[in-house]
């Protein structure tokens, strides 16, 4: 498997951290190197763990955890678009207030957004392809990836900061729902 193959993977496993990024940097009233940061650090480390996780733990465990993650990640999703959400009619008010993202929410949002890393690690191992090398580009792709999500972010709440909190969650939620249709047509 060629770098550019394994730089497209990255691209496509990002695609949830982005839309989280996203999402945090929409609800982001005042944005600083942490925020920018820190969300972006925590996306590229477990998009890039999970692939390594996936490719020694075999299948065995990924079939049997990946057949009903999608039911975990629904829940997550769904709480933060929620909470996102009821965080917006408390600060609607008040945008100077600036939206709490704690270790903790960003951790929940990482291992959220990568556990489909791990399906791909496992079929990383079957076709022999160098974790290691592929993991680090996985990860490299996604934090660059999620800054510029949240930046975009950033820049769309600043114009729509009246309706920016409602429409981060709504994309969570949104997200949610895609999660739990793909999860059941499986």
């Amino acid at each position: 498997m060629s770098i550019w193959d394994v730089f497209l993977i990255g691209i496509g496993l990002s695609m949830d951290a982005v839309c989280v990024s996203l999402a945090n940097g929409i609800a982001a009233k005042k944005l600083n190197a942490r925020d920018l940061l820190l969300p972006s650090a925590f996306f590229g480390l477990f998009q890039g763990i999970m692939p390594i996780i996936g490719y020694f733990a075999g299948s065995l465990f990924v079939s049997f955890f990946s057949k009903y993650s999608y039911i975990l990640v629904f829940c997550i999703f769904l709480i933060l678009g929620v909470k996102m959400i009821l965080d917006s009619l408390k600060d609607d008010e008040n945008y100077e207030q600036s939206a709490k993202f704690t270790v903790k929410v960003i951790f929940i949002q990482a291992v959220a957004t990568s556990i489909d890393a791990l399906a791909v690690g496992v079929s990383l191992s079957a076709m022999n392809t160098e974790i290691f090398s592929s993991a680090l580009i996985i990860a490299i792709t996604t934090f660059v990836l999620s800054i510029i999500a949240v930046l975009t972010g950033k820049k769309i709440g600043k114009v729509f900061y009246k309706i920016a909190g409602y429409l981060g969650g709504g994309i969570l939620i949104l997200m949610a729902v895609k999660v739990l249709i793909e999860g059941v047509l499986k």
